[in-house]
């Protein structure tokens, strides 16, 4: 779009992230402006997986975190070989909804990202609902290859959005900071502009 910058039309289909299974199909459209402003993204889609299915998952993860009497802590989620502790799953689940966010917010047209560890996790044992963690995470920035570590504070109760606060590090740049929510499950992305911490 001329003056505007580059507008995609997007057709894709999503699955469940534990078992692979289809878990729907999107169409969205996603204008990069020429300014860094964050992309403005439209996105309709259809779910094969039921709603009431994934609340019960959802609750069911957050009653294994609620269970703990001990903070949970964890550390490089996978190891080198790849592997996940059974007990940290749930960790590395929630640390791959929150990197989502951070991934978001970070991409440009033509810069991606992946997460590829955990190196620590922390969670927070709080007096109210909440699930609360803290965590360092390394992202995989596509095409420089290069490695950034984030700091996440990520907050979680089911049927509320998922609220991230981060700030990123690289070799080449300063702290890049950033806060925000995002849904968890399937319940859309909301965005909302925090103080950091």
């Amino acid at each position: 779009i001329p003056d505007s910058g580059h507008k995609y039309y997007l057709q894709f289909t999503t699955e469940d992230y534990k078992t692979g299974e289809d878990a729907g199909s999107c169409l969205a459209t996603v204008l990069y402006p020429k300014t860094k402003a964050l992309p403005v993204v439209n996105i309709k889609c259809t779910h094969t997986k039921d709603l009431k299915k994934i609340h019960e998952e959802d609750n069911r993860l957050y009653r294994k975190f609620r269970r703990q009497t001990k903070p949970i802590m964890g550390n490089n989620i996978p190891d080198s070989y790849g592997n996940i502790e059974p007990a940290l799953e749930p960790v590395w689940a929630l640390a791959v909804a929150g990197s989502s966010y951070i991934m978001w917010e970070k991409s440009t047209e033509n810069l991606g990202y992946f997460m590829a560890q955990v190196k620590s996790a922390k969670q927070w044992i709080r007096k109210d609902d909440f699930i609360e963690f803290d965590y360092t995470v390394l992202l995989h920035e596509v095409p420089t290859q290069e490695i950034i570590s984030c700091h996440m504070r990520l907050t979680w109760l089911p049927g509320h959005p998922l609220k991230v606060k981060y700030f990123c590090t690289s070799e080449n740049q300063g702290p890049d900071d950033g806060s925000g929510m995002e849904s968890g499950s399937a319940a859309g992305i909301l965005h909302e502009r925090g103080a950091n911490f």
